[in-house]
């Protein structure tokens, strides 16, 4: 395959998959913003939303004050953020009609539409149509997409690609998502495991689509201690980081046979940091400070991936 062809594909996966986590963590923000609350803990709670997403700075430039109206324009429909919705929609869909010939005409007429749909969006529309209801939205058509491609694409080195830039960009956004609930509630390393509000914990629960898997598995009150659990280590939760690291590793292995790529080595080292860890181990050293290094080690996983197999980093 050529690694023009494979970077089209792993890329276009990576956009669909950002656009819904960046819909879930604004769905985050807004579902808390419900909770009465100091306008000062709301500030600092969409300033978090900013600095997780890796935004902060772009939006001081173009809007200076942080509010929730001002977040959610820039994160969602704002052409000069690249990280934004529709930014991520428009760079999945390019990559698409790249690689024509290799997805099937399902995929391209889903991510085609999902463009259509939201190219010409603007506040007013985005204000008509309710932040809840967008979200869900491109919700929705990120889990189409994903579901046409598993059901009508060949399962050869292309799905592979695809399987891994899904489950790396997972894997990165998961650990922002949690990140940010505990950036914001326990600052500091002494406070992490502690008693938090019930309801901004299920508002973060129902964002990933866990909270009736929590209670499940639980069956007992949301503690931030058993959330962390629930996304960092149960192999069987869809959105965990254990969960997206085995279905990037298995990506990996159909697409190296054996031969010794660095970027499988990376993928099995933090792989095996959270199969064979513990949770005490993880809080007793941060999970502020742990969850940073999953997204620094799959910033630098992306990079390997592209240099062992697309050569373009």
């Amino acid at each position: 395959m050529l690694g023009r062809t494979a970077d089209s594909l792993y890329w276009m996966a990576r956009y669909a998959e950002r656009a819904e986590n960046v819909a879930r963590m604004l769905d985050v923000g807004s579902r808390m913003g419900l909770i009465p609350s100091s306008p000062e803990i709301q500030t600092s709670a969409w300033k978090s939303t900013l600095e997780i997403a890796g935004a902060h700075k772009g939006y001081e430039r173009l809007y200076g004050a942080v509010d929730q109206e001002s977040v959610i324009r820039f994160l969602a429909i704002d052409r000069e953020n690249p990280s934004s919705i529709w930014s991520s929609l428009r760079a999945g869909r390019e990559n698409a009609r790249g690689v024509r010939g290799t997805i099937t005409t399902e995929m391209w007429e889903v991510v085609n539409g999902t463009w259509l749909e939201i190219r010409d969006i603007d506040e007013q529309v985005l204000l008509g149509t309710g932040y809840r209801k967008f979200f869900e939205n491109v919700k929705d058509r990120a889990n189409l997409f994903r579901g046409v491609t598993n059901s009508t694409m060949l399962q050869d080195d292309g799905y592979a690609f695809v399987r891994l830039g899904y489950a790396l960009e997972r894997t990165g956004n998961t650990a922002r998502l949690l990140d940010a609930k505990y950036h914001v509630l326990l600052p500091s390393v002494e406070d992490v495991g502690g008693a938090v509000d019930y309801y901004q914990w299920g508002a973060l629960l129902r964002s990933v689509s866990a909270f009736r898997a929590y209670h499940k598995i639980y069956s007992n009150v949301i503690e931030p201690s058993r959330v962390a659990e629930l996304l960092i280590m149960r192999p069987d939760m869809p959105r965990s980081l254990l969960s997206c690291l085995n279905e990037a590793c298995s990506a990996l292995d159909a697409l190296c046979l054996g031969r010794p790529f660095e970027c499988r080595r990376l993928a099995g080292e933090l792989h095996a940091d959270i199969a064979y860890g513990r949770m005490s181990d993880i809080f007793s050293r941060g999970l502020h400070e742990f969850l940073t290094e999953v997204v620094d080690d799959c910033v630098a996983l992306g990079q390997q991936i592209q240099r062992d197999f697309m050569m373009l980093a």
